[in-house]
């Protein structure tokens, strides 16, 4: 991770494809575009590869999440459980649908804890979006028979975790929807994209036309076609779709890569007297793009966060204190910043977001550092990178 360490001709074939048609555009103009329909193909191969029903491609990880709360009736006042832990995306798409988010506790996993999920349920409660943070699962087996005892729908928020599974089935296939980014820093890229995958097609079909303005794409003429909803326009590009098909072609031997990097980084800091690593549900499904470990206190791991930098160990974060990440640091969500007002303020029972009690959870993200997983590395990279973080770790 990301994509971008291997950008080659394969991506500017996909690309040129595109230019020398001159459709830019991921619907009509038959004619012009010489047969290539590179978002198309794209949802095929990622719907084939992660034996999905259904998959469609659009804008960004952000829009996916927005499509899937559309698709699942995610509407004004319904709540949606979520994770502290998570790109700000989440939550934001959860409260542009005029939905409540309802944070419950993560675990070990730095994903939702199944245990935490009763105490945040009520009446109201429309959806548990997880999120298999940093490239691994939660535990996403017990998250879905909890969904399913209570009758609220599971959302996946897949967006860090392309090609990661649980007991051989990849990740984002386990709820009603599964949503994927491609944005310029994930495992595959499309410069910016996303994804909902389902295998619900009344779902894929609302996804569909909810993302171009309602358009049902019934037929081969754009001027005819039906529009039983309204929609927004979370289209991609041909060109992004390019590249991302493309990268996607690339995905098996890019895990391939972060598997090895991570294990034997993994198995050299595993001697460290006082480190402990994230608890994975399923090792073998871990894509493995990032490798997360504890250390015993939150002033040691923030104290060891610097002195990683100080060392020239890049690519490590402290999420604890990161502005994009961690739920204590998002003063823009928790005061309900917005350019334009949010529905949720119309409602009492909303939680008060400045007074959170997530004790568990700030106990293990004070503890955490996460560190990327680049495929660029070589040998004398990964061991110039164990010898400095064995320095630090060992002080």
């Amino acid at each position: 991770m990301p994509g971008f360490e291997v950008f080659g001709d394969e991506e500017r074939k996909e690309v040129q494809d595109v230019l020398d048609s001159g459709v830019l555009f991921r619907y009509g103009f038959d004619q012009a575009r010489n047969n290539h329909w590179k978002a198309e193909t794209f949802e095929k191969e990622l719907a084939e590869k992660i034996g999905a029903g259904h998959c469609h491609l659009c804008s960004s990880g952000t829009a996916a999440l927005s499509v899937a709360l559309a698709a699942c009736g995610v509407v004004v006042g319904d709540e949606v459980i979520v994770p502290p832990f998570t790109f700000v995306a989440t939550i934001e798409a959860v409260m542009s649908a005029g939905a409540v988010p309802v944070f419950a506790d993560i675990d070990e996993t730095l994903c939702l804890d199944p245990e935490s999920l009763e105490k945040a349920l009520t009446p109201r409660t429309k959806a548990v979006l997880v999120v298999h943070m940093c490239g691994a699962m939660a535990e996403i087996d017990r998250i879905k028979a909890f969904c399913d005892q209570k009758g609220v729908t599971l959302i996946e928020d897949a967006c860090q975790a392309l090609g990661g599974s649980f007991n051989g089935k990849y990740l984002g296939t386990f709820g009603k929807v599964g949503c994927f980014s491609f944005d310029p820093v994930k495992t595959i890229t499309c410069g910016e994209g996303g994804c909902m995958v389902t295998d619900d097609r009344k779902l894929y079909e609302i996804a569909d036309a909810y993302a171009d303005h309602g358009h049902d794409h019934v037929g081969n003429d754009r001027g005819a076609e039906g529009h039983a909803i309204m929609g927004a326009n979370f289209r991609i590009s041909e060109l992004n779709a390019a590249v991302g098909l493309a990268q996607l072609r690339k995905l098996d031997r890019m895990l391939k890569i972060q598997r090895a990097h991570k294990k034997e980084i993994k198995a050299a800091l595993g001697r460290i007297p006082g480190l402990e690593f994230r608890k994975i549900p399923d090792e073998a499904g871990d894509s493995a793009t990032f490798l997360s470990f504890f250390l015993p206190e939150e002033a040691v791991a923030a104290k060891v966060s610097d002195e990683l930098a100080a060392a020239g160990v890049d690519g490590c974060f402290y999420w604890y204190h990161n502005n994009w990440h961690y739920v204590r640091q998002w003063d823009h969500i928790l005061g309900l910043k917005s350019a334009a007002p949010l529905p949720l303020t119309l409602f009492e029972t909303r939680p008060d977001y400045e007074k959170l009690n997530l004790t568990q959870s700030d106990s293990i993200m004070g503890r955490t550092i996460s560190m990327l997983i680049k495929l660029s590395w070589t040998q004398d990279d990964i061991a110039r990178r164990i010898n400095g973080m064995t320095a630090v770790l060992s002080r």
